[in-house]
Order: C-alpha cells, then structure tokens, then sequence
C-alpha cells in the first residue's frame, strides 16, 4: 500500500463521536437519530416505546458532553453511595405526530430544574419544523433506596444549562 493510501486510509478513521453525540448549543443538546425498519411497527411508524430510547440516548449523550462519561460518573458515584442507581423518578410523555422509517429524527434535551437529588429535563423528538414527542422526564439518584445528592460537578454543569423548554 502506498502512503497517499495508507494516509487516505487513517483519515477515514478520525474519531467520529462528536459528532455522534450531538452538539450543546445555548443549553440545548441536539442530536439525530436514523428510524431504521426494527424502530417501527407493522403499520411503519415509530413503536411508541423506541422514543424512550431516542430520548435516552439524548439524555445520555447530553451528559457524556458535559464531560460527565457513564462510566467515570458511575464509578465516583460509587464510590461516594454505594448501590446508587440513576432512575427516571417520572415521565410525561405527549405523542403529537408519528415517525416513519428512513425519517431523520432530532433529539432535543434540555434541563429545566436541577434539585440536589433530581434533575428534571424537557425533551422534545423533532422532524424538520415538526415536533413529534414532547417530553418531560424527571431523573432521580438514589442508593439504598434512598434519595441521594447528585455529584456535585455533574449537578453544577447541568444547572448552567438550565432554561425554559424550546418554543415555550
């Protein structure tokens, strides 16, 4: 292999996950998801239950750009609560309109209240100008069984993301 190769070939190669985990822009953490056949029913629209997924990724991946990468947080949240867990306390979900395979779907998550021991996020799954699912998801982090404060670093990022949900 010749190195204009070798070089065409490692520049394939450059890290992708920026750009797989969205963006944060004043607040916002937007991303997009693919709908794919296994995402829908056998009508061809989105299962109801695979937006919970869409969203959780949204969620999951607005924490990874805060810095705050699953398995680090997990590991100091052990270490401080032993047996903790991050578990979505509540959700209100309203479906307003149906996605269908191949649509390109956005993820929007923002957090609207920040507490010591919960985070309560607005998430919208949009399509172009279209809103589809509106979201409000309220995550708590117990141990124990118990409420417990979030890691401070993390409850600090997230509070100076906090703002009222889009378009409202």
């Amino acid at each position: 292999m010749t190195s204009a190769a070798k070089a065409t070939r490692t520049d394939l190669r450059l890290p992708m996950t920026s750009h797989l985990d969205g963006a944060i822009r004043d607040g916002l953490h937007c991303m997009q998801v693919r709908v794919y056949y296994e995402d829908t029913d056998f009508s061809g629209i989105v299962y109801h239950a695979n937006y919970l997924r869409f969203m959780e990724r949204g969620r999951t991946n607005y924490l990874r750009l805060l810095g705050a990468e699953q398995g680090a947080l997990f590991a100091e949240a052990e270490a401080e609560a032993p047996g903790f867990a991050f578990v979505v306390r509540a959700m209100q979900l309203d479906f307003l309109k149906p996605a269908k395979m191949d649509d390109v779907l956005e993820i929007v998550t923002r957090p609207i209240e920040v507490r010591g021991a919960s985070i309560t996020m607005h998430q919208e799954v949009r399509r172009g100008g279209d809103r589809l699912i509106e979201a409000k998801v309220k995550v708590a982090f117990v141990a124990g069984g118990r409420a417990r404060p979030i890691p401070k670093p993390l409850r600090i990022a997230m509070a100076a993301d906090v703002g009222p949900p889009e378009g409202h």
